[in-house]
Parts: structure tokens; sequence; C-alpha cells
């Protein structure tokens, strides 16, 4: 039994969809309020599993890991979450969940992390990714810690919220800086593959690897790419990134829901990129390149349906 935290999420929604087709007995550990919207369907033979909590509720947890042999740990407050709320599920939850895990005797834990990530970081994001690393690696389980670029697709948090700020503003994007930092963004499809073999490889047993996807891409290249692709053209406008940290901080405070996060800042702050050959050397795979991925779906999204759905829709919950 594989053990699934933040299932509902960009990547683990995508994750279960993956191992369900593959009929691999799954269990999904999720709050209450997300019972509502289930992503999956939940009448398939093959449908996971459900334990119901919160990742600070160390009864439920301990219940969720009970009998698991693997736990896939994705739950985080990436894009939506504040530096408190980062702390309490990235931190405190990582310690709760490896707590039980012991005590329950799981075998291994898969997670995610970003490239940069180093608790001696000075960027909130890294910082507390490098402590949720240190944990995992101190915790006596095996583990493997998967470090990724900038994760896209169909129903992500970053492409489809540049598409959404260009429809927003009809004649020009603030761009953080001048756009010469370099990503390495990796298709949803691609990392899902990649979280999968990680199980089956032993070569990745206790070892953080980093992934990413076939090139690297500067954000203005990034951004020229989006507005090909969409054929929403708007003029760029460089800012410096101090001033773009004040207006997010701002807006953050007048509205509940924001296009673009301090977390997007700390992303952008400096290049963040892996090998280029890492994703064959472990995993024996190629992933599939920026534009030619891009191509298959974000013609026909409707982002101004998209953005009045994500302005009425709540900011998620802290725990």
């Amino acid at each position: 039994m594989i053990l699934i935290t933040g299932s509902t999420g960009f990547i683990g929604r995508h994750l279960v969809s993956y191992l369900m087709e593959r009929q691999i007995p799954i269990r999904c550990y999720l709050p209450e309020y997300k019972l509502k919207r289930i992503p999956w369907d939940m009448d398939s033979p093959h449908a996971p599993e459900l334990v119901v909590g919160t990742i600070l509720d160390e009864e439920a947890i301990f219940q969720a890991v009970t009998g698991v042999h693997t736990i896939i740990h994705l739950e985080n407050a990436l894009w939506w979450g504040r530096q408190r709320d980062m702390e309490r599920i990235e931190i405190s939850g990582t310690q709760n969940l490896i707590s039980a895990a012991r005590s329950a005797r799981v075998g291994r834990i898969v997670t995610l992390s970003q490239l940069g990530a180093a608790a001696s970081s000075a960027y909130t994001l890294h910082r507390i990714k490098g402590m949720t690393e240190a944990i995992i690696r101190d915790s006596g389980l095996a583990y493997t810690i998967i470090r990724t670029g900038l994760v896209y697709g169909e129903d992500d948090a970053f492409i489809n919220n540049i598409a959404m700020m260009l429809i927003v503003n009809p004649f020009f994007f603030l761009q953080p800086g001048h756009g010469e930092v370099v990503l390495h963004p990796i298709y949803i499809d691609d990392l899902v593959k990649v979280l999968f073999l990680s199980l089956e490889h032993a070569g990745v047993l206790d070892h953080v690897v980093e992934v990413g996807g076939p090139e690297y891409t500067t954000l203005s290249d990034l951004m020229l790419t989006v507005m090909r692709v969409s054929g929403i053209y708007r003029w760029i406008i460089p800012v410096p990134p101090y001033l773009m940290r004040w207006i997010i901080w701002i807006y953050s405070r007048i509205f509940s829901r924001s296009l673009m996060t301090s977390q997007w800042l700390d992303i952008l702050a400096t290049n963040r990129t892996a090998r280029l050959g890492n994703t064959f050397e472990y995993f024996r795979f190629h992933p599939r390149r920026f534009e030619d991925t891009l191509l298959t779906y974000i013609p026909k999204q409707r982002f101004i349906l998209s953005l009045l759905r994500f302005s009425i829709r709540r900011r998620p919950r802290g725990v």
C-alpha cells in the first residue's frame, strides 16, 4: 500500500490518476473540506482508499500510515501559503508524518523539493524546503528526495497564471527583473513518471535527485514562448524584484488570492537548474520539450473562464 499526502494538489491528482491506471493500491490522506471536490473517479474499482485528517492531526496520521510500505509526501503550501502556513504544513507536518511513519514501521518516504533548497537560503521557500529535506534525511527512514525545476501542465499555477495576467492587463506585463534568470521547466506527466519510477529504482534510495526538462530557458524567453503559443502579446516591463515583493504584499492584504505570489519571486530570484541528463541517467527516459507540450493544450485553454473561477475561489485553508 502506498500513502499519498497532498493527493488533491496539482502534482498529487496527476499521480493518483497515473497509479489508478496501473491498478496500484493507494491510500490518500486529505482534510475533510477537500472531500467535496475529489478530482478522480471514486466509483472506479481502483479508486484510492481515503483517510481524513490534517497533516497536524497525529492520531489521523497514524491511522493513515498503518499498513503502508511507502509514503509519497506531496503536502505543501508552495503556491498559496504565507510563511506561517509553510512552516506549519511543511516543517511541523513533516515532523508529525515522520514520527507516525517510524511508529508504524513504514519502509520508505519519497518527497518533492525545489532546486536550490537549502536550510541556509535567504529565500523563504528554499529555506523551508531545505529544512524539510533535513528532517527527512535525519528521520531514520529510507528516503528519496526529488528536487524539481518549475513544474508546469494544463492546470498548473505558473504558466496558466501568467496567461491569466496577460488577459487581465491588455497593455503590458510586469516582469520581475530583466528576465535573465535561467529556469528548468519539467512537464507534469514527466515528473509523475519520475515519482513512479523512483519507487522501483534502487539507485535513488537515500539520494537527493535533481531533475528538470530537456532544456533551460530564461524567464524572458519563457514569457515570449507563452505569448507566442497563446497568441496573447503584451509589452513586457521589467520591475525590480524588491518592488514586485511590495506590490504582492499589498495585493495579498487586500485580496484573498493573487495570481503572483512571493514564492514565485523566490523561484525567480536566481538560476534554478539541474543537469540536463539527470532524468535519463536516473530513470531512463527523455522528458518532453517545453514549447512542444504547451502547444498540446495552451491554444485550447479558455483563460477568461479560468480567471473568473480563480477570482471567486476561496484561498486554500491553512491547518
